[in-house]
């Protein structure tokens, strides 16, 4: 338990000291094994290269890379202007559009960072423009931006699915009801309040004639979520293929049919998501060792029996775990938290009899709400520096916001056919 104590006062204070997430964790790792001397240092190095050394893991930087190509190639600016036809004819319509065309985007690119930047980039300019409060209209884009990982195909299930060691086809399947669960909520969220404080315009209907034309502008945008999720869950294609494709098919359509990006912007788009990729992978390495010595030392084990020894109530143990992840994504990255406690958490659940695919969507709607709340919420940052507005003056409706999305997590974490439903049908 000594050593334990160490490596966990070691990484909260490299934290302190703002040492990134990785570093602090391979930092608190290699400082521990030369104290007690329970490993060769060279455990780490091996450690940091096994965790690598894997095939669905390959789908992370390619799908990052889809994401960075989509959303400079206009599929982002096309989707909104197809959404837009398609409703937002009333009180709130552009604040719908923004849940819907995050949502159909979050089908493209899996980052909820990217989702804000691609659509509220866009969307949220145009709310303020139309009257909808400064605030209210960043915190929905942060808030819709929380959809980019849980509507597949989603980066945070990919390492949820190697880190469990669970399929990641069915954790896409099991992500779909709640991504659609949460988009109605924001949603049903946007109408009550845009009626109340009258945000928004009443625009004429759309006709047919623009509604086709849209479509037509569209279609090759669509059509993206439909070859990867549709390539996926027929079994022609593996989520690590599926990530490929994308990455050919966004370049294709970004060079030859929008024509938004050249070949000279490539190498600026692959740089940029090399850094994020290697930034992904390095994390994972050094997550990796802090697990296995975590394991070795009998934390998880030691923590899931004072858990229990609290109460044997599985609500209550569930509500727990829900309010150590909902802290844990207050100040930590999502990614990290991911790989740190994974595989602490699921040997908690296991024995309660929690399906790993199910607990996988607890705990990536939980940290992915995360995203949007302070200090380190990325999404938020994105939506203020849209809206060019200070943090502060989002915390008046980022605060309902997120509780919209938490009864929502209640409904996932309780009811688990919501996640399963869909998983156990095509099986």
């Amino acid at each position: 338990m000594e050593q334990g104590i160490l490596l966990f006062a070691i990484f909260f204070l490299a934290l302190f000291l703002n040492v990134p997430v990785a570093f602090s964790l391979g930092i608190a790792s290699v400082v521990v094994i030369l104290i007690y001397d329970i490993l060769p240092l060279g455990f780490v190095i091996q450690a940091f290269f096994s965790s690598s050394d894997s095939f669905p893991l390959l789908a992370v930087p390619f799908f990052i890379l889809a994401g960075d190509i989509m959303m400079q190639g206009g599929i982002s600016s096309r989707l909104i202007d197809f959404t837009k036809t398609m409703g937002g004819t009333k009180r709130g319509g552009l604040g719908v559009i923004t849940v819907i065309a995050s949502m159909i985007f979050a089908s493209i690119s899996g980052s909820g960072p990217a989702t804000v930047a691609a659509i509220g980039g866009i969307l949220i300019p145009e709310m303020i423009k139309e009257g909808y409060d400064e605030g209210y209209a960043c915190s929905l884009g942060a808030s819709a931006g929380a959809l980019g990982p849980i509507i597949p195909p989603s980066i945070c299930f990919v390492m949820y699915g190697v880190i469990a060691q669970v399929s990641i086809t069915e954790l896409f399947i099991a992500g779909v009801v709640p991504g659609i669960l949460m988009a109605m909520a924001l949603v049903i969220f946007v109408k009550i309040t845009s009626n109340k404080y009258e945000y928004g315009v009443i625009r004429p209907k759309a006709t047919a004639k623009e509604r086709l034309k849209a479509f037509k502008d569209a279609i090759w945008s669509l059509a993206v979520p439909v070859i990867i999720l549709g390539g996926i869950y027929g079994g022609i294609i593996t989520p690590t293929e599926a990530a490929i494709v994308a990455c050919v098919y966004g370049i294709i359509i970004g060079l030859f049919v929008y024509k938004e990006i050249t070949i000279k912007d490539l190498p600026e788009i692959l740089a940029k998501s090399a850094l994020t990729s290697g930034t992904a992978l390095v994390l994972v390495g050094c997550a990796t060792a802090f697990g296995r010595i975590l394991a070795l030392l009998h934390i998880p084990t030691a923590i899931a029996s004072a858990i229990l020894s609290i109460t044997d109530n599985t609500i209550l143990i569930m509500l727990l775990i829900n309010v150590v992840l909902f802290i844990t994504g207050m100040f930590m990255e999502t990614l990290a938290a991911i790989v740190i406690l994974g595989p602490l958490m699921l040997s908690l659940v296991t024995p309660l009899g929690i399906d790993p695919v199910h607990f996988g969507m607890i705990m990536v709607v939980n940290l992915v709400i995360g995203q949007c709340t302070p200090p380190v919420g990325v999404n938020l940052y994105v939506a203020a520096r849209v809206g060019n507005i200070k943090l502060e003056r989002m915390f008046k409706w980022l605060i309902p916001m997120i509780g919209v999305l938490l009864i929502v997590l209640m409904f996932v974490t309780y009811i688990p056919q919501l996640s399963l439903l869909l998983t156990n049908l095509l099986k």
